[in-house]
């Protein structure tokens, strides 16, 4: 049985949660040519944000990768197939030729810090010391290298998830 990746589909923006479920229909009961299915996982991951509205902190839940779903599998050329007959706009992510796979590394953090029933990232909780970022807790512990800038008032990290040469600029929450 080959490996499975995790690919990135390019979808219509404010869609990733119905595109998931197009995606689920169109390769429903599809195989690979070793018999496992098509399609192991589509999901679109969010994050927990803090919001403060009426002077109350509210954790709100928003899309990490707007305009991109994930789709975990071992045959991206046969998925790629079945997009094509969609209806609805829906593309993996390629460089050149090739569908190119989520980072590895950016693929373990997502994977360990949310389950396949719930891809939530939660939040994480720091303090400046100086012009250091120190995370104590949460997803991006011992992980600060991904973060680009952090948007204090608005409690979010500026963070970079790469798909081969494709560089996707999101957020996570960071109180």
């Amino acid at each position: 049985m080959a490996e499975s990746g995790w690919y990135v589909a390019q979808v219509q923006t404010g869609r990733e949660q119905a595109m998931c479920t197009v995606i689920e229909r169109a390769c429903q009961g599809a195989t690979t040519h070793d018999g496992s299915p098509l399609l192991e996982e589509c999901f679109s991951p969010t994050y927990i944000h803090r919001l403060k509205y009426n002077g109350e902190w509210c954790d709100v839940e928003k899309r990490l990768l707007p305009g991109y779903v994930v789709v975990v599998t071992s045959s991206p050329v046969s998925l790629f197939h079945r997009l094509k007959r969609i209806r609805e706009f829906a593309r993996l992510l390629t460089m050149a030729e090739t569908f190119v796979p989520l980072n590895e590394a950016e693929r373990a953090w997502m994977d360990e810090n949310t389950t396949t029933d719930n891809r939530v990232i939660p939040i994480s909780f720091g303090y400046r010391k100086g012009d250091a970022l120190v995370v104590v807790d949460g997803p991006l512990k011992n992980h600060e290298g991904m973060i680009t800038r952090v948007v204090r008032k608005k409690c979010l990290a500026i963070v970079e998830i790469h798909a081969g040469s494709v560089r996707i600029v999101t957020e996570v929450g960071l109180a």
